[in-house]
């Protein structure tokens, strides 16, 4: 897969915190992106990287990647993908598969009284295309995904894990994107009334 170019949001903040004046111009190019940003199939998708990506990204709660490649000899934001560590509890009674629990078990830590697993493993939190312009067809779905997950690989080399998560709705077409890509589905996570239900897969 080639073509892509990945940004993280973090760095380009803070060039332009160094008041670099060609950091400024690309900072106002790519908030600019941002901005002309749709995701007409999930408005959290575009909501949080149009109002929260950049807030989460000087916070350090999560990292932001905005993903370009080349139109009509322009870069051009196709997509991007938002990763944060988080702790994921898993109820023992939930995991059917023994090869499964091994597999967790090994990762995460057992709570006996609680009877549930306890992993600190990365979070896709977010990962959208981008349907400003016709721009989601510069890039699929899948290989969305996979830059996500090299991302992730890549930082656990660094600090180990062999482990990443994803949440998402319960509808068949986004458990089957997930799955098709090599997620196992766990469980179903409790929401607030204001959430809807979500599903946990890992890989």
């Amino acid at each position: 897969m080639t073509g892509y170019n990945i940004i993280n949001l973090a760095d380009v903040i803070k060039l332009k915190k160094n008041g670099i004046q060609e950091a400024e111009t690309a900072y106002d190019k790519i908030m600019s992106a941002i901005s002309a940003f749709e995701c007409n199939l999930n408005d959290d998708v575009e909501h949080f990287l149009r109002h929260k990506a950049v807030i989460f990204a000087e916070q350090g709660i999560a990292a932001t990647f905005l993903v370009f490649t080349s139109y009509k000899n322009e870069p051009v934001l196709v997509g991007y993908f938002t990763l944060a560590n988080k702790t994921l509890v898993i109820p023992k009674k939930k995991i059917d598969s023994k090869t499964l629990q091994k597999r967790i078990a090994k990762f995460g830590e057992y709570n006996p009284d609680l009877r549930n697993y306890q992993l600190s493993i990365p979070l896709i939190a977010q990962l959208g295309k981008n349907f400003s312009q016709g721009y989601n067809s510069l890039i699929t779905g899948d290989e969305l995904l996979k830059l996500a997950c090299d991302k992730i690989a890549e930082i656990q080399l660094m600090l180990s894990g062999k482990m990443t998560y994803v949440e998402c709705e319960e509808k068949k077409s986004l458990i089957n994107f997930y799955t098709s890509n090599g997620f196992i589905r766990i469980a179903n996570r409790k929401l607030d009334s204001v959430e809807k239900k979500k599903v946990s897969l890992h890989i």
